[in-house]
C-alpha cells in the first residue's frame, strides 16, 4: 500500500539530510576553522565571509538539503505516529535534539555572528580591532559548531537505527 511507503521514504529523506547537514558541521569543525585559523586575522575574516557568502547567496542544494532535513524530520515524525507504535518516542526524541540542539543554535547564535562578521571592512580595520573581532567571533562560533556537531552526529545515529528498525 502506497501509504506504508511514505512514512519509510520520508524517513529515508530525513535520515540521508540530517546526515549530510552533520557531515557539513562535522567538516567545519574539523577541517575548515583550523584551516582558515592559520591565517592572520584579516585574512580569517575575509575567508569567513566569502564562504559564508556562498553558503548564504549560491547554494540552493544547500537550502534544500537544510531546510528539508527539518521538513523531512517533522513529516517523519508526524507520520510514525500510529505507525511505528514503541519507536515513536525515539523519532520525536531525534526531532527534538535536532530543532532544539542544531537548527536552533544556528539561526540564534552562528547565523547572527556570520551576519555580524559579513558587515566588518576588514580593509579599514586597524589591526587591534581584527584581532579583538576575530576573537569574539571565532571562540563563540566554534564552540556552538561543536554543539551543533554533536546534536547533529546523534541525531543521525538515532535515525539510523530507526530506519534499520523499521
Amino acid at each position: 500500500m502506497l501509504t506504508d511507503l511514505i512514512l519509510p521514504i520520508s524517513l529515508s529523506i530525513a535520515t540521508l539530510f540530517c546526515s549530510l547537514v552533520a557531515g557539513f558541521l562535522f567538516a567545519f569543525m574539523l577541517v575548515v576553522m583550523p584551516g582558515i585559523r592559520r591565517l592572520n586575522d584579516k585574512e580569517f575574516i575575509r575567508s569567513f565571509q566569502v564562504i559564508d557568502g556562498i553558503i548564504q547567496n549560491n547554494q540552493p542544494i544547500f537550502v534544500l538539503v537544510w531546510v528539508g532535513s527539518v521538513v523531512f524530520l517533522i513529516v517523519s515524525a508526524i507520520l510514525s505516529i500510529g505507525q511505528l507504535n514503541g519507536l515513536v518516542p525515539l523519532l520525536i526524541i531525534s526531532a527534538l535534539l535536532y530543532i532544539f540542539g542544531v537548527q536552533l543554535p544556528t539561526f540564534m547564535i552562528n547565523v547572527p555572528l556570520n551576519n555580524k562578521l559579513k558587515t566588518w571592512d576588514v580593509i579599514n580595520m586597524n589591526e587591534t580591532t581584527l584581532k579583538s573581532a576575530r576573537l569574539n567571533f571565532e571562540t563563540r562560533w566554534n564552540r556552538w559548531n561543536e554543539i551543533r556537531t554533536f546534536f547533529a552526529c546523534v541525531t543521525s545515529t538515532l535515525l539510523i537505527i530507526l530506519l534499520l528498525k523499521i
